[in-house]
Parts: C-alpha cells; sequence; structure tokens
C-alpha cells in the first residue's frame, strides 16, 4: 500500500512540473528601477521613475510559459527629478495620487520568443483603467549567490503604452504645432530579483 501512495505521488509530482520546479523571486527595490520616459514640447525626452513598489516573479525555469509577474507601485513615489512637475503629475492632471493611489500589473501569459527572451502579456491597471500591456524581456541572468547568501537574478524589460488609454488625458498646443507632452510613454524595467529561501 505504502508503495503505491509513492508511486502515485511521484506520478503526481512529475505531472506538475510547473509546481515543482516554480521559485518565488521579489524585486530588488534598491538594485532596481522602474523607469519611463516621454516626449516633451516635441524636441526631447522627459525621464522618470518610480520608488516604491512591490514586485513578485514566480518563475519556472523548465517551463518559462508556467512563470507569473505581480507588482504594485505607489504613483505618489514618482520622481522626474524636479518638483513641481512631479507636483503636477500627482495632481488631477496626471496620475491623481489621492483618487489612484497605486498601480498593478498581473500577468497573464508569458511566451519564450528566442533564447533568454520572452514577453510578458497582462493587465495594467492606472487611474481607474485598465489594459493589456506587452513586456519585452530580455537578458535573464542566470542564479549568482551574493555575499550574505542571497541568490539573484537580473532582467530589462521594455514596453510601450499610449497615455490616453488611461485616461491621462491632459496637453496643451503649441503655438508652432505638437503638443506639450507627448503621449506615447516607454517604459524601462531595470530589475534585479532575490530568491525566496524555503524555510
Amino acid at each position: 500500500m505504502k508503495r503505491t501512495i509513492a508511486i502515485l505521488g511521484t506520478m503526481i509530482l512529475l505531472a506538475l512540473p510547473g509546481i515543482v520546479l516554480a521559485s518565488t523571486w521579489n524585486v530588488d527595490p534598491d538594485h532596481s528601477n522602474i523607469g519611463f520616459k516621454v516626449r516633451h514640447l516635441m524636441v526631447s525626452n522627459v525621464k522618470g521613475s518610480f520608488a516604491k513598489y512591490v514586485a513578485t516573479v514566480e518563475l519556472n525555469d523548465q517551463d518559462i510559459t508556467q512563470s507569473k509577474v505581480t507588482a504594485t507601485i505607489d504613483t505618489s513615489s514618482i520622481d522626474t527629478n524636479v518638483q513641481k512637475r512631479d507636483e503636477d503629475l500627482r495632481s488631477a492632471n496626471f496620475f491623481d495620487v489621492d483618487k489612484y493611489p497605486t498601480m498593478t500589473f498581473t500577468s497573464k501569459k508569458v511566451v519564450k520568443t528566442g533564447d533568454d527572451h520572452f514577453t510578458v502579456t497582462g493587465d495594467l491597471t492606472l487611474h481607474g483603467v485598465t489594459r493589456e500591456v506587452v513586456l519585452d524581456v530580455e537578458g535573464m541572468s542566470r542564479e549568482s549567490k551574493d555575499p550574505w547568501g542571497n541568490i539573484r537574478r537580473g532582467a530589462t524589460a521594455t514596453a510601450k503604452i499610449n497615455r490616453k488609454d488611461f485616461g491621462l488625458a491632459w496637453n496643451a498646443v503649441l503655438e508652432t504645432g505638437g503638443v506639450v507632452v507627448g503621449e506615447e510613454v516607454a517604459i524601462l524595467l531595470e530589475v534585479e530579483l532575490i530568491k525566496v529561501q524555503a524555510k
């Protein structure tokens, strides 16, 4: 009887490799950057980032398509290195952080597109609006142990969104043509992950 149970248990484990082989990783905010850039006055790009966030990756190395990503970002932590501009971005003109204090991302699908290259499709909820966004991910590093015993990995992800799709529609027309703020926002994520060790 015990042997039968052991065999059944082994068969179940083999049938569920995604569960057995998945590992949990938290994004290290001290060594990561949740950044973006947007066109200003049709002549240059202004860059910014968010300082406060929590993000987790359920990573399956054997079948990357079974991996999952979740993230919650504090919109009030936006930083473009100009206090007056940051205050405007937090206002009802843009993020309206009093009403919408966070934005979230929840993955729905992961597709391997090449060696060390894959896409993550998920729902981005921003300013009370949810839209599907595709992250292009590359450069997932191998596991590396830091001097304090933590296991780390890193990756880069990019995406583009239209801010008007999320209700961030404020703008002003220039006398010379064009607008003050571009509609397309480029997202650039540089993330360092720390593996959650089993207790």
